[in-house]
């Protein structure tokens, strides 16, 4: 009879999230009620490369609970994407009763003049509550799921990074003075690294990784179409949020899964907030 030992776990869906891990690991584990929890058994040979298993994956999304699985693939939804909506509206409350819209509205005469700050403060205003409700509802969905897969950090910036890609398309391809507000940049940059994701699959050795990748990349440009070309709308900002979206996950991809490791979360969420903090710091200045 094979000789077996056990791995405690404090909850059934942290017996089957460490399930997964030593699944991947080539180790099948048999999951079992005990008396403080649950329990994973797993052939003793095996004991210590799945304590190690374990071990890393916990070291890896420490700190990181908010994550929900969505489908079967792996695609995760990270709900940590409520704390954008949070700044959002927090930003949209100030401006109401301070004067933020003519310190970081974008302006393509001032940031022509060496107001390059405007650039970045302009991703968190918004024009009415309307404008404000249509960013939230779809950022927190879109953003949701490139935090699930980049990791919170990461996309946090990334997210930043592609608005001012949106702002600075606006800003080179106007003719005329351009002035624009809002986070739509940012909303249609986490399409684009949604839509660049797919090339993950290059590195994790899975079969037609060729067409994950056009199909993703396909898309996000029909989804690009249906939300992000109303007339109505900044079009330059957002065309250049999604390009940016593409490039900036392009980056995020070379990094490989490190990306969501503690270390890149924690530069990630630092870079957020020096984005978010710095040109701020020059509007309320000037």
């Amino acid at each position: 009879m094979e000789s077996t030992t056990v791995i405690h776990a404090r909850t059934r869906r942290q017996a089957m999230d460490w399930s997964l891990v030593l699944a991947s690991q080539g180790i099948e584990p048999t999951i079992q009620k005990g008396e403080q929890g649950f329990e994973l058994v797993v052939p003793a040979e095996h004991f210590e490369i799945a304590q190690q298993a374990i071990q890393k994956y916990r070291a890896e999304n420490r700190g990181w609970h908010w994550q929900k699985m969505v489908f079967q693939d792996g695609v995760i939804f990270h709900w940590a994407s409520l704390c954008w909506v949070v700044l959002i509206v927090v930003f949209h409350w100030l401006a109401s009763t301070v004067d933020l819209a003519s310190r970081g509205i974008m302006d393509s005469a001032l940031v022509a003049h060496g107001q390059w700050w405007r650039l970045f403060t302009a991703v968190w205003l918004h024009g009415d509550i309307g404008h404000l409700a249509t960013n939230a509802t779809i950022g927190v969905v879109l953003l949701g799921f490139a935090m699930g897969r980049f990791g919170v950090g990461p996309a946090l910036a990334a997210a930043c990074l592609t608005g001012v890609g949106g702002n600075l398309l606006a800003w080179a391809a106007s003719t005329q003075v351009h002035r624009s507000l809002g986070a739509s940049g940012a909303v249609m940059g986490c399409l684009g690294l949604l839509a660049v994701q797919s090339a993950l699959l290059i590195r994790r050795g899975s079969t037609h990784p060729r067409r994950w990748i056009l199909g993703g990349l396909a898309s996000g440009v029909l989804l690009f179409v249906l939300l992000g070309l109303s007339p109505e709308t900044d079009v330059l900002a957002h065309l250049g949020g999604f390009i940016s979206g593409i490039f900036v996950g392009a980056a995020l991809v070379a990094i490989g899964d490190n990306v969501r490791g503690t270390a890149a979360n924690l530069l990630g969420g630092l870079l957020f907030l020096l984005l978010v903090v710095v040109p701020w710091y020059f509007a309320w200045r000037e």
